[in-house]
């Protein structure tokens, strides 16, 4: 079922939005000056690798004592040896994540991806540090990707936290796109003058809900049938006759059936009065009823068959 759009607060809708979020770890974005990065033109020589791996070790070790302001300076320096090691930023990533730096984080992980586009522990980082942004879309595309490569528990208890908050904007974003289309439409949709409603509501007076139309000429019928197609609403058309027994028979249930279903259109024609519209129809027997959709005949009845009669009846003018 489509919701109602109100022009007046749909651009609401889609700039407001009023999910709830688990915002448990999300922390303040951190604005603090670029850390140096490394000259990704120089030139490495083997001591300096060993070096930068040297300090790298170090460095695992302060992180293991909690020193993480040490580490950072273990890395950096390693990153000046060795600026083309992918292991390097992704490894200072983390220690920022762990330092709730996520915008630090970002920066190195990104240059870890720059160099090797394949890094599992730059797209956890990445995507760990984009939660702790509330990024909630791009930290699981990211954790995704990590854990196709190299799946730990860690991911698995980020991506635990993550989706629901970025299945909740992907079904926000779902809610809006269907009312912006809904929008469109309504826009697209003419607007109806005043000149035009009146002649909505002059067809609907004429087609008399609930009751059985006569019809004396080809004019009148083609008016009556006009102002059923306007409205969608299936027409039948009775052919009887006052020395037809079987139309003595059918025609009170005729009358019955107009009453039960007022959305039809239940014409009815004397075919010794308006013998133009009888041969019009090419009638050749009484009774006789035929159905009528959008101008069209789409059916027929002859005789007075009342199951029949009333069976198609509830067929054709279900609006499925």
């Amino acid at each position: 079922m489509q919701e109602p759009v109100d022009d007046e607060n749909y651009d609401d809708i889609l700039e407001e939005s009023d999910i709830e979020f688990d915002t448990t770890d999300v922390v303040r974005p951190d604005n603090d000056p670029p850390q140096k990065m490394g000259n990704p033109s120089a030139q490495v020589t083997e001591d300096q690798r060993d070096a930068a791996q040297l300090a790298k070790s170090k460095a695992l070790d302060a992180v293991s004592q909690g020193k993480l302001d040490q580490a950072l300076d273990l890395l950096t320096e390693a990153i000046l040896l060795n600026p083309h090691s992918a292991i390097l930023y992704a490894t200072r990533a983390s220690v920022f994540v762990m330092l709730k730096k996520p915008n630090a984080a970002i920066r190195d992980a990104n240059t870890a991806l720059k160099i090797n586009p394949d890094s599992a522990k730059g797209y956890k980082t990445r995507g760990l540090s984009r939660a702790m942004l509330g990024l909630w879309t791009e930290a699981l595309s990211d954790l995704h990707v990590a854990s196709k490569i190299d799946y730990d528990e860690e991911i698995g208890m980020a991506l635990k936290k993550v989706e629901p908050n970025a299945h909740k904007i992907e079904e926000h974003r779902r809610k809006c796109e269907r009312l912006r289309k809904q929008k469109e439409q309504k826009r697209a949709q003419p607007k109806k003058q005043p000149k035009d409603e009146a002649q909505d509501k002059d067809t609907l007076s004429a087609l008399k809900d609930g009751q059985v139309i006569g019809i004396h000429s080809v004019g009148e019928l083609e008016t009556k049938l006009s102002a059923a197609s306007k409205t969608s609403r299936l027409a039948i058309l009775y052919f009887t006759a006052t020395w037809c027994g079987p139309c003595r028979y059918i025609s009170p249930l005729y009358t019955s059936l107009a009453e039960k279903y007022q959305k039809v259109v239940f014409l009815k024609v004397d075919i010794d009065e308006a013998v133009d519209v009888a041969a019009r129809w090419k009638v050749n027997s009484v009774p006789t009823f035929f159905f009528v959709k959008n101008g069209k005949e789409i059916d027929s009845v002859v005789g007075a068959d009342k199951n029949t009669l009333e069976r198609k009846i509830a067929q054709y003018s279900s609006p499925f």
